[in-house]
């Protein structure tokens, strides 16, 4: 089986086009309709899925993906999170509780949000079992492994986590990451990184904070994600170098 990672979705908070139907600077165009940040990584027979957006739902249907064995969480921020009761049918599916990893500060924030996955009430059986990471740790199931590092990134007022998997990162949300975190986005394979708008953002990278990292760090291929109403699809392929592309709903690459 092949090792495929995929953008589920690629738009920021808002998605695009917005509820009302706002499109900002973006064309009608397929790649410029957007839903919210999250992505898959398919391992071997180990599904595992990063955040669930709003939009998982749809996202999976899709996709075709039909599996489902673990969640990895970047924080606890709505946009990646709202959509964790969709994953029901996959604890029916798989008899057992999904494993959800995260930092301290997002699994305290899940169980305390979303109590009825992780503790029983009103005669529900939890669905997720909780784990706290740092560093590195390793996601397991169906007698397959796959090692993960995680790391802080600083995402306006709170720290939310990067990782790295089989020299891919993935940071979907942050503004600025820390020496002691940058260590780890060396010798890449694939980058994919955090891009919300060409002005510059409290909270997030824009398009020169993205492309600062991605000189810095020289990785062989970077997606830009998380993008905003102003960053239209054509318009950055045409602007960004053929190393540099920006994602799209669907967009996947083997690992």
């Amino acid at each position: 089986m092949t090792n495929k990672f995929t953008i589920l979705g690629c738009g920021s908070s808002l998605g695009a086009p917005w509820i009302t139907n706002y499109n900002g600077r973006l064309s009608n165009k397929i790649k410029n309709k957007r839903t919210r940040c999250c992505a898959h990584i398919q391992y071997r027979n180990l599904s595992i899925l990063i955040d669930t957006s709003p939009d998982i739902k749809n996202q999976f249907l899709e996709n075709k993906i039909k599996t489902l064995d673990a969640i990895v969480y970047t924080h606890e921020h709505a946009d990646q999170t709202s959509g964790i009761f969709e994953m029901r049918p996959f604890f029916w599916q798989n008899k057992k509780k999904i494993p959800v990893y995260g930092s301290k500060r997002t699994i305290k924030a899940l169980t305390t949000k979303y109590t009825f996955c992780f503790k029983p009430r009103s005669g529900y059986q939890p669905i997720m079992s909780s784990n706290v990471v740092k560093g590195a740790f390793k996601v397991t199931a169906n007698k397959t492994s796959l090692n993960f590092k995680a790391f802080d990134v600083i995402h306006g007022m709170i720290k939310a986590t990067g990782y790295v998997f089989k020299d891919v990162a993935y940071i979907s949300d942050c503004n600025k990451i820390p020496r002691n975190s940058l260590k780890n986005l060396f010798n890449l394979n694939y980058l994919v990184i955090d891009c919300l708008k060409i002005e510059k953002h409290p909270s997030h990278f824009n398009l020169e904070d993205a492309l600062k990292l991605v000189d810095l760090v020289k990785p062989k291929k970077t997606v830009l994600t998380n993008l905003h109403t102003d960053l239209d699809y054509d318009y950055l392929r045409k602007i960004l170098p053929k190393k540099i592309i920006p994602a799209f709903d669907g967009l996947s690459f083997n690992f």
